[in-house]
């Protein structure tokens, strides 16, 4: 259906485009906004959209995009740098033009040009972005810009909600009637605000005062959350109830993984060389699930040029055999390949397509199968069921990436494909265990050595960052995470991991520790008792109130058992006391200490059993965290024999 929208030429671009052309030529400039060090519509505000513009057609010089930004602070001079996004494929940025604008009235024009854009890595499958700065930005300052993004265009998304609150913003769709198809639009907006659609059938939206976009920590994907307006087509043949599409378009998607996966000798030939006739269907899908995960898997190396799959002889993957023949393919053409050696192994397998949880949310009400965008495979074996990730490079027989895990999309079944969510994951199964020996002196100078193991997806992190950096950037990377939550004066440094290559096994780091921990006296040595968390990075906790649901990601634990060696002559004064903090079905946070002749152990486990958390709960979430705070600020006082005695 994608290709309907290169049929037809830009016959009404000029119709669509005409309002923001002007916009172009730029307003004089404005007195009082010009003399603005505040906004009482938007109390603090590091800067304010003064005006947002976009007009879109779906085909064609297909969107332009005008700008005014104030500029109130030092933190709103980040408005500076603008980011267009745009459709991968036959897309390129057309006209820029730009200025700023002193408090004073000077002007400074922005000379960029598109071929001169910063191209910026973009994570999503089908979007890249290329960003430019505006000049000689100051506090004070009006930001002035419009820029062109034309070719093939699908229907827009219109972004309503800004980083930074809005005064007044107009959008603009002139759309192509395409047959066979019917444009449907999905809206996220705040009360009072809709989309006119016109006699001519232009689509138009006018809206003021729209708040910032949300900022709180750890919030579900901004996608979600954000004011939007989304178009999209779908077929003239698929119904426009909400149900009974999803009941088309799930057996539509299954039929089109089945045709993929199908069992052709080739398929058979290839899986039965794989395993042993004698072997366990565990053991089956775990070997069929490493030859796969050895293939090259081109979300995580590189997409061949249409030119080097013609010198190689690739075809596009249309069948799991190709991606086999070929020992590449993209994440879902590996997952489908897995899907396909499976039932050529005589096991039950189905697929199942989600959201990226990084990126948003299944929606049912966005009825397109445009959402989903990452492929799992269903193992039924057993009696039981198990969600296996097998396009994930790196990724462990049955684990599944944090994004993929209470993930909602279609599935198939014996019953037929229905609506579906993966589930969510055990806490027990993501773990960080630090544990280590340091030598303390009487000035508080330390060195030890600790070891950090990684189970779940913290070890999967550091795994699939070690296929994109060299070994040097890798140690580089992890001591500065681990550098940044131990205490002042302490560094730390990788000398070596254990199980980077191989998924299979455990993970570990190997870590040497030195420098100057605590505060020395005459008498006494007074050190914080808990090495990873005295910086008190506990999150939440200055946080009074919170609008949006709380997304941790994944739930996991983390232990810490660190001894320390005391000096020669010093004996512990004070340590924390054994507690346990809890909140009940969510959470646990435990302590314990242990001395002994010549040294003192202390362990620390934060059991984090959840993912999700609505606004509701967040009082009891926050004062959870607010006594674990408060219990990682304790201190270990160490103290000389005399000392002891009250000398």
């Amino acid at each position: 259906m994608r290709n309907l929208f290169f049929l037809r030429g830009a016959v009404i671009v000029l119709a669509a485009m005409s309002p923001l052309l002007l916009r172009a030529q730029f307003q004089p400039p404005n007195p009082d906004e010009l003399k603005m060090t505040s906004d009482p519509r938007a109390p603090g505000a590091a800067a304010v959209y003064l005006d947002v513009e976009e007009s879109d057609a779906s085909m064609g010089e297909s969107r332009n995009y005008y700008a005014r930004v104030k500029v109130l602070t030092e933190k709103g001079k980040e408005a500076a740098t603008v980011s267009i996004e745009y459709p991968k494929g036959y897309v390129e940025i057309g006209s820029i033009a730009g200025r700023t604008i002193h408090s004073d009235g000077t002007i400074i024009p922005l000379t960029v040009k598109p071929a001169d854009l910063l191209d910026v890595e973009s994570r999503m499958v089908r979007y890249q972005r290329k960003v430019f700065n505006m000049p000689s930005v100051e506090v004070g300052s009006v930001l002035e810009y419009s820029f062109q993004v034309r070719g093939a265009w699908q229907a827009p998304t219109w972004w309503v909600q800004q980083r930074f609150f809005a005064h007044k913003e107009h959008f603009l769709f002139t759309p192509i009637d395409v047959d066979f198809v019917n444009l449907i639009w999905w809206p996220n907006l705040p009360p009072g605000a809709s989309v006119k659609k016109d006699v001519s059938g232009r689509f138009s939206l006018d809206i003021a005062d729209v708040p910032p976009a949300p900022d709180e920590e750890w919030m579900p994907p901004i996608e979600s959350l954000l004011y939007k307006v989304r178009f999209y087509y779908a077929s003239r043949y698929h119904s426009l109830d909400v149900e009974d599409y999803w009941k088309e378009a799930a057996k539509d998607w299954s039929k089109d993984v089945d045709q993929f996966a199908e069992l052709t000798k080739t398929i058979r030939d290839a899986a039965a060389g794989i395993f042993a006739p004698s072997d366990s269907d565990l053991v089956k899908a775990q070997k069929l699930y490493a030859a796969v995960e050895a293939f090259d898997n081109t979300d995580y190396s590189r997409q061949k040029t249409e030119s080097e799959r013609r010198e190689l002889k690739l075809k596009p993957e249309k069948h799991a055999e190709d991606t086999w023949r070929q020992k590449s393919g993209n994440s879902n053409e590996v997952a489908l390949l897995y899907l396909a050696m499976l039932r050529a192994a005589g096991l039950s397998a189905y697929a199942i397509t989600i959201v990226d949880r990084d990126r948003g949310v299944f929606d049912p009400s966005y009825m397109s199968l445009e959402q989903l965008d990452h492929t799992l495979v269903i193992l039924s074996t057993g009696g039981k069921e198990i969600v296996l990730d097998p396009g994930e490079k790196m990724c462990p027989f049955q684990t599944v990436d944090w994004r993929h895990s209470g993930a909602g999309g279609l599935r198939q079944s014996a019953d037929g494909p229905r609506r579906a969510e993966t589930p969510a994951q055990a806490f027990g199964a993501n773990t960080v265990k630090r544990t280590g020996e340091i030598a303390v002196d009487p000035q508080g100078g330390v060195s030890g050595t600790l070891q950090i193991v990684m189970t779940g997806q913290e070890a999967l992190h550091w795994r699939q960052t070690a296929l994109e950096v060299d070994g040097s950037e890798l140690k580089n990377q992890f001591d500065r995470g681990l550098n940044s939550v131990v205490p002042e004066g302490v560094e730390t440094h990788v000398d070596h991991f254990l199980g980077l290559d191989d998924p299979n096994r455990i993970l570990m780091a190997v870590v040497q520790v030195k420098g100057t921990l605590g505060t020395a006296t005459a008498r006494r040595l007074i050190l914080p008792a808990f090495f990873f968390a005295s910086r008190g990075g506990e999150p939440f906790v200055s946080q009074e109130k919170r609008l949006e649901p709380v997304d941790m990601h994944f739930a996991a634990q983390v232990t810490d058992q660190l001894t320390y060696d005391l000096p020669a002559g010093m004996t512990v004064e004070g340590a924390p006391q054994d507690a346990k903090v809890s909140w009940e079905g969510h959470a646990i946070y435990i302590v314990k200490t242990k001395a002994d002749p010549g040294q003192i152990t202390v362990a620390r486990v934060l059991a984090d059993a959840f993912t999700l958390a609505k606004p509701e709960e967040y009082q009891d979430l926050r004062g959870f965290y607010q006594k674990v705070a408060a219990a990682d600020q304790g201190q270990l006082v160490l103290a000389t024999g005399a000392a002891s005695k009250g000398n």
